[in-house]
């Protein structure tokens, strides 16, 4: 059973972007949505190749929530279609497309108005040098 360790929404959020990361998910997007929606703090926005992919980050995100800040998802949608896909925390919102998926539904343009957190992937080393 999972015990919240009673972490931030943003620690939260920055848990759920590594963790997608690390199953090699690209185009990562973090979104402070709290002035703009009541019902969630942010949003993570990452892009899968494929349902395989989007099943794999979806897994790795819940493990690493549970193991690092004690909470699991409210819900989860859109896995067994493998378009999009989403894990509900409460305080935050992840959200796995397909390529095809984000360019359709272009979330961080409708939330345009929403501040980004920066997030460096780890495998990108184009701010070395």
């Amino acid at each position: 059973m999972a015990q919240d360790k009673g972490l931030s929404s943003l620690e939260k959020v920055l848990i759920a972007a590594r963790a997608a990361d690390s199953k090699k998910a690209v185009d990562i997007v973090i979104q402070d949505v709290r002035e703009l929606v009541s019902v969630t703090d942010f949003f993570v926005i990452v892009t899968a190749q494929n349902n395989r992919q989007i099943n794999a980050v979806l897994d790795a995100v819940e493990e690493a929530e549970i193991k690092e800040a004690g909470v699991k998802p409210f819900n989860v949608e859109g896995a067994q279609e493998g378009f999009w896909a989403l894990q509900d925390y409460g305080d935050f919102v992840v959200h796995v497309f397909q390529p095809e998926g984000r360019d359709y539904y272009r979330l961080e343009e409708i939330w345009n108005n929403a501040p980004r957190v920066p997030f460096e992937p780890a495998g990108d080393a184009s701010k070395e040098a």
